[in-house]
């Protein structure tokens, strides 16, 4: 049953088209995920779902009863009643759920908000932001809006909103860049791209196949009407005339191919690794201690950090993550110990609030004023060039940063805070307000950056993607050290918390009581694996032949929709071969390589 409809919707913000003509219903039982670079109208889709804003052009039609419940990025709250009136309370006064008081206090517990007659006006902006999510999932809804719910909740936080909302009943649609949350808890994604929508019934993993294939089509597409205009232009440059029915069609042709909406490839953010020289003495911290009153945030902390560290740090909002940091970058001093610091160390600090920006400066010069040319492992690269790669085209480096969404001035800060080539990164919770296509670039960018990453992060995919060590906050000022990503820290905590059997350790004293080390087997191939081995280089060219000549196929049959089909199925396939065969060479040879050392 459909809820609500978004028909023809067309929007502008400022100088920017953000939607064109664009339809989007929202069904019972939708779990729907928005994403898109910053910038395109993601949070301004939600308000005209939530009719907080009107498009210039189109209809939101729904059904008088259908109720939506909206989470604001920024929310606000009546200053004169305390956190749980303000949750029970909705906005319009009209909802009064003090039947609901036990569970809004379980929800508030879970997120670490435990004073509930205080004052809102006392709270930070993230706190404020638990507490309207608690008061959006209180009142009883048909469609929830959420932007950006897993904002300012800590690991354990989001783990529990991911479990409520897989169990939630009612149809939601929500904004997040968090890549783990959309791939559990959605069941379609909405994607704006350059003023449209397109809808995919799929989670995140199963969209970015989905998304790739349509791509993928649209380009064949576009290649062949642009070599069908060309041979129509030179037909009209002839000195065609308009003599006959068949004549007519043809310029019409010629004109529908001319003004059509070009397709062009995404432009991606992609940086090469810039950094300074970093010499043999990095940053030593030594016997750090901090403390708030009676909080001990950290105690006795030491660590060395190491050329090209990898490390994430976890723990519960306000247990001492960005104090450290700031401890680390110079900005807090410890309560007890030092820090050392190396000469050749600089720090580019990217911290959880941008730097303060001159609303009324250029977006180039705010770039230009750290560096006009930087050098890249491609040689000279311009401010300009820069900020072309980090997706502000021309027309948008010249504006005022006064114009910029909040996701693009993040963008702006962290390729400022890049430009001046640190060979340190601190980056505090990067993932916050940047989109998904920026943290995928940013996550390349660091796999070949040549230095140090320390990150806080709530966002479980880029600790996994990132970091090889965790530091974790654990209590009374204890900073536990894990090796690894998140998951990896996640099992080592299960490990910790499964109880000892003590019959099954009496078994396995007995074993090893009778226990003889086996002698090692020696290292071979067996005999399918060496025949493998002699024809695998053959076999991947080949594949990567036919690859080559299907590909051409798809571009020959771009507007025959059966044979293109069928081309791009036999190169997913291959692909996937491909792929196969690849991993095959890299344990065949890996192989051959362990045998010929034990032979040595």
């Amino acid at each position: 049953m459909n809820l609500l409809t978004v028909e023809k919707m067309s929007k502008t913000y400022t100088d920017r088209l953000l939607f064109d003509q664009v339809t989007l219903g929202i069904n019972e039982g939708d779990k729907i995920g928005v994403i898109g670079i910053n910038g395109t109208g993601k949070s301004t889709l939600l308000k005209i779902i939530s009719g907080l804003e009107e498009g210039d052009a189109g209809n939101v039609i729904k059904g008088n009863q259908i109720k939506v419940i909206y989470l604001a990025q920024n929310p606000i709250f009546d200053s004169k009643l305390n956190i749980l009136e303000n949750v029970l309370n909705d906005e319009s006064g009209k909802d009064n759920l003090w039947d609901k008081e036990g569970e809004a206090k379980s929800m508030l517990n879970r997120l670490g908000i435990l004073e509930y007659d205080a004052k809102v006006d006392t709270l930070s902006g993230g706190q404020k932001k638990r507490i309207a999510l608690v008061r959006a999932l209180i009142h009883p809804a048909d469609i929830l809006v959420l932007d950006e719910p897993t904002n300012h909740l800590d690991n354990e936080m989001t783990e529990w909103l991911e479990d409520y909302l897989r169990r939630y009943k009612g149809a939601f649609i929500m904004v997040t860049h968090d890549r783990y949350f959309l791939d559990s808890v959605t069941n379609r994604i909405v994607e704006i791209d350059k003023g449209n929508l397109y809808s995919y019934d799929a989670n995140y993993s199963k969209f970015l196949e989905l998304k790739s294939e349509r791509e993928d089509m649209e380009l064949a597409t576009e290649r062949k009407n642009k070599s069908l205009y060309r041979v129509e232009l030179e037909w009209i440059k002839r000195g065609a005339r308009a003599r006959s029915t068949k004549q007519k069609a043809r310029i019409e042709r010629f004109n529908d191919l001319k003004d059509r909406k070009k397709i062009s490839e995404d432009k991606n953010v992609e940086l090469n690794s810039l950094s300074s020289r970093l010499g043999k003495k990095t940053i030593e911290l030594n016997h750090l201690t901090k403390a708030y009153g009676d909080k001990i945030l950290f105690n006795d902390f030491n660590y060395i950090l190491l050329k090209e560290d990898r490390i994430g740090i976890i723990g519960p909002n306000g247990c001492g993550k960005s104090t450290l940091l700031r401890v680390i970058n110079g900005v807090v001093e410890p309560d007890s110990g030092y820090v050392e610091i190396g000469q050749t160390v600089k720090i580019g600090y990217f911290s959880q609030e941008n730097e303060y920006m001159d609303e009324n400066q250029r977006v180039i010069d705010y770039i230009k004023s750290v560096a006009e040319y930087i050098m890249t492992r491609d040689g000279s690269t311009s401010a300009s060039q820069m900020l072309e790669r980090f997706l502000f085209d021309a027309t948008m480096q010249y504006s005022m940063i006064s114009k910029l969404s909040g996701g693009e001035k993040r963008r702006l800060y962290l390729l400022r805070i890049l430009m001046d080539a640190p060979n340190v990164l601190i980056l505090d919770e990067p993932t916050n307000d940047l989109d998904i296509q920026t943290l995928n670039i940013l996550e390349d960018y660091l796999d070949t950056f040549d230095g140090i990453v320390v990150t806080v992060s709530h966002d479980r995919y880029f600790l996994d993607r990132v970091v090889q060590r965790i530091f974790a906050f654990e209590g009374n000022g204890a900073v536990t050290q894990y090796e690894g990503g998140y998951t990896d820290y996640k099992i080592a905590m299960e490990a910790k918390d499964t109880p000892i059997d003590n019959s099954a350790v009496k078994e396995d004293k007995k074993e090893k009581q009778s226990y003889q080390k086996p002698r090692e087997a020696k290292l071979k191939f067996s005999y399918n694996e060496q025949k493998e081995y002699e024809t695998i280089d053959e076999v991947i060219s080949k594949i990567e032949s036919e690859i080559e000549v299907t590909e051409k196929k798809i571009l020959e049959s771009s507007t025959d929709f059966v044979k293109l089909n069928e081309f791009m199925k036999k190169k997913e396939d291959l692909e996937k071969d491909l792929e196969y065969r690849m991993e095959r060479w890299v344990y065949l040879n890996d192989l051959a390589e362990r045998i010929e050392n034990e032979k040595k």
